[in-house]
């Protein structure tokens, strides 16, 4: 048996056109780590994750969750994930109350189960108004909330956030801080993908920086600004993609 959530081993994924998406990713994830993976458009987050989850077929190297192998016992490994994907793809014929029962019973949750879930999730998520309406009704705050209350429906062990606050206001940003902080102190692993930089800062224990498919520098906020020998994650992250220039340090502050 692992002693890790996540163990990813020399990831490679190379599409049909001779794109490599990844070449050669190592990652380790603990249990109960917030672990944030950050990186350029492009540089491989959303690929590592389908792999992980089964929406893409690596070309090489191993992953394990919780000692599952992902690729030839993927039954068993799914089971123990909930993804909240980037792109909200919801089927707009469900209610909201229906979409989380229907999620529940594809992971063998029993009908009692799944219904006392949905009201707990429904509540937690401030859907409860919701819970008749159909999902293609929704605002887009409401279908965020949604996706996300999908994914921790059946009580994974490890969950993996691609980008969960992307367009959101800044009190359901700040609501889903408090949840997923709230589940990862009860023992959930989180691997979290995001652009902003202060969200990555504030939640996650260990930071990788990932780049044209490869893992280049991985820590806390404290090594990884070390690392790039400046004095913040934000700057550290420029220097990442080449782009110091645009550092705060340097904006004039305006009188």
């Amino acid at each position: 048996m692992t002693d890790n959530a996540l163990h990813i081993v020399d990831l490679q994924k190379r599409y049909p056109t001779g794109v490599e998406a990844l070449r050669g990713v190592s990652i380790d994830i603990k249990p109960g780590e917030f672990y944030g993976l950050l990186g350029p458009n492009g540089a491989g987050k959303s690929t590592l994750i389908h792999c992980t989850t089964g929406l893409a077929q690596p070309t090489g190297g191993a992953i394990e969750v919780f000692g599952n192998d992902a690729i030839s016992d993927y039954a068993e490994a799914r089971q123990a994930v909930g993804l909240a994907p980037q792109e909200i793809n919801l089927d707009h014929f469900l209610t909201t109350e229906e979409t989380l029962d229907f999620h529940g019973g594809y992971f063998g949750m029993p009908k009692r189960e799944r219904r006392e879930r949905t009201e707990e999730l429904l509540e937690t998520f401030s859907l409860t108004a919701k819970a008749g309406d159909r999902t293609r009704t929704l605002s887009g705050g409401m279908k965020r909330r949604l996706v996300l209350a999908r994914a921790v429906m059946h009580r994974p062990r490890l969950l993996i956030l691609d980008e969960p606050t992307a367009g959101v206001d800044v009190e359901l940003r700040l609501e889903l801080w408090h949840y997923v902080q709230k589940i990862n102190q009860e023992g959930t692993t989180i691997l979290l993908t995001t652009h902003y930089l202060e969200e990555a800062e504030q939640l996650c224990n260990k930071i990788a920086f990932i780049a044209d498919g490869q893992i280049v520098a991985e820590g806390t906020s404290e090594v990884l600004a070390e690392r790039f020998g400046v004095p913040n994650l934000e700057d550290a992250y420029l220097a990442l993609v080449g782009r110091k220039e645009l550092s705060r340090s340097h904006v004039e502050v305006v009188p």
